[in-house]
């Protein structure tokens, strides 16, 4: 069976203190995040780093880095697209664990 062109995808993950792999774009695929948004589900401020993992690099690099959300708030990690080639990963962390919570909305475009 075919891969579809074009695949939609919903990613959410509840942040913890460690930099991790939240999503990374699949073999033959372009991952396209969309939107990316962090709720402080908290009523402290919390701090959240967000970075973008190239992989043929092995380099890391910040969108955003300690970026405060107040208690009960949200804020958009990137502006614009961010594109992911084949490998290409975002990492993400919190100040505190458990209290913040991320959603990726991604493309993913199969590679011509």
């Amino acid at each position: 069976m075919a891969s579809p062109l074009n695949v939609f995808k919903t990613v959410t993950k509840e942040l913890t203190a460690t930099n991790e792999v939240i999503y990374t774009a699949p073999n033959g695929f372009t991952g396209i995040v969309l939107m990316a948004q962090v709720a402080n589900v908290t009523t402290t401020t919390e701090d959240v780093t967000f970075i973008h993992f190239d992989s043929s690099e092995s380099l890391e690099t910040e969108l955003v880095k300690s970026f405060e959300i107040p208690g009960n708030d949200a804020a958009s990690v990137v502006t614009g697209k961010l594109v992911l080639q084949t490998g290409d990963s975002v990492k993400a962390f919190a100040s505190t664990a458990n209290s913040l919570k991320l959603t990726l909305s991604i493309l993913e475009s199969l590679d011509a």
